[in-house]
C-alpha cells in the first residue's frame, strides 16, 4: 500500500448508519400503513374465496416475491388455513399438477408481469382455480386476471437506489398477513386450535398438556393411611421427594395432606411427636385437581392459592396422582 494510501477508518464507515436506519423504517413503516386505506371490496372478496374453497390456498411467487410468497403459506397454515408454496418455475414444468380446480393460487409480484406466473396463470384459471394477486401495479397483467387483487404499492423502495425489493416485500408480507387473521377470525380460530398446530412451542405445551400427562403415579405418589403414625408419614415425604404425602382412608378416598410448611409450622407447638398420628395435625380437605384437566390450570391453581403441591383425584375422590411446582416446571409448562 503506497503511503499516502487513504486508510479504512472505522468510525467514519458508520457514520450516519443510524440515520439511514432510522430512514429505511420510517419509509417501511409509511408503506404499510398507507395499505389499510386501498384495502376495500377487493380484500373482502380474497377472504370470501378462501373461506368458499374446498381446497388449498396455494402461494406462488418469483425472486424476492418467492420469499414472501414462503412465509405467507406457512404464516396461512398455522393459522388454520391450509397453505403450501409452489415455485412458479417448477410449476410450468410439471408441479402444475399440485394446483387442483378447487384450490386458490395466491401470486405474488411486485410489478405483477413476472413471466414465469403469466406462464401458468392462465392455465390454473382454465382449470377452475380462483386467483388472488398481490402486487403494486393495480394495472398490471397478473392484477387484471385476478379475481381479487389486492394492492400492495409502494410509493418508494428503502433502497436508495429505489432499486432493491425492501419496502415493496415488507408491504407484501404485511398484506399476507392481514389476509391470515382475517381468515383466523373468520373461522373462529382460537388458542387451542393455534396450539395443536403448534405442538412443539410453549404455548403448544401449555394448552395441549394435560394433568395426567406430568402426574406421579402407584408407587410414586406419597400416600399414607388415615391411621398412620406422624413420625410414618415424615418417612413417606423424605422417601418420595414431592414435599408432602396424601392421607387416605381405606377405599384410597383423599382425606388431608400433611406438607413440609406444615412441619415448619408444626414444629413451633409443644408437642408429643412421638404418640401423635397424622390424621391428628393433617389439613383436611386439600385442594385437588382432575387427571383431565390442563396442566396450566395446576399451575393457576398453586399461583393462586400459594401452594407448590396438588393431589390428583378421580370424580369419586380416589387418590390417582400428585405433582408439585418441579413436575410442571420440567414439563416446561412454567
Amino acid at each position: 500500500m503506497s503511503p499516502t494510501a487513504p486508510r479504512n477508518n472505522p468510525a467514519s464507515s458508520t457514520e450516519g448508519a443510524l440515520s439511514t436506519a432510522r430512514r429505511v423504517l420510517a419509509i417501511e413503516s409509511a408503506a404499510v400503513a398507507a395499505l389499510s386505506e386501498r384495502l376495500g371490496a377487493d380484500f373482502e372478496h380474497a377472504v370470501a374465496l378462501i373461506l368458499a374453497a374446498s381446497g388449498r390456498v396455494v402461494v406462488s411467487g418469483m425472486g424476492k416475491s418467492g420469499h414472501v410468497g414462503r412465509k405467507i403459506a406457512a404464516t396461512l397454515a398455522s393459522t388454520g388455513t391450509p397453505a403450501y408454496f409452489v415455485h412458479p418455475g417448477e410449476a410450468a414444468h410439471g408441479d402444475l399438477g399440485m394446483i387442483q380446480p378447487d384450490d386458490v393460487l395466491i401470486a405474488l409480484s411486485n410489478s405483477g408481469t413476472a413471466e414465469e406466473l403469466l406462464i401458468i396463470v392462465p392455465l390454473v384459471k382454465r382449470m377452475g382455480a380462483k386467483l388472488i394477486s398481490i402486487t403494486g401495479k393495480p394495472d398490471s397483467p397478473l392484477a387484471r386476471l385476478a379475481d381479487a387483487h389486492l394492492d400492495a404499492g409502494v410509493a418508494e423502495e428503502a433502497c436508495p437506489l429505489n432499486l432493491a425489493p425492501t419496502a415493496s416485500t415488507t408491504a407484501a408480507l404485511a398484506m399476507g398477513d392481514a389476509l391470515a387473521v382475517a381468515l383466523l377470525e373468520a373461522r373462529g380460530f382460537g388458542a387451542e386450535d393455534f396450539a395443536r398446530s403448534h405442538p412443539g412451542g410453549q404455548l403448544g405445551r401449555r394448552l395441549l398438556t394435560h394433568v395426567r400427562d406430568i402426574m406421579r403415579t402407584d408407587q410414586a405418589i406419597p400416600a399414607v393411611p388415615l391411621t398412620a403414625s406422624f413420625s410414618a408419614a415424615l418417612l413417606e415425604i423424605s422417601r418420595k421427594g414431592l414435599g408432602m404425602t396424601a392421607i387416605v382412608d381405606a377405599d384410597n378416598r383423599v382425606a388431608g395432606i400433611f406438607t413440609d410448611g406444615d412441619l415448619r409450622r408444626l414444629l413451633e407447638r409443644n408437642l408429643d411427636f412421638q404418640s401423635l398420628s397424622i390424621a391428628e395435625v393433617m389439613h383436611r380437605n386439600p385442594r385437588t385437581i382432575s387427571p383431565d384437566a390442563l396442566a396450566v390450570e395446576a399451575v393457576e391453581m398453586m399461583d393462586s392459592h400459594r401452594i407448590s403441591q396438588v393431589l390428583v383425584v378421580d370424580t369419586e375422590q380416589h387418590l390417582v396422582g400428585a405433582l408439585n411446582t418441579h413436575d410442571l416446571m420440567n414439563a416446561k409448562v412454567i
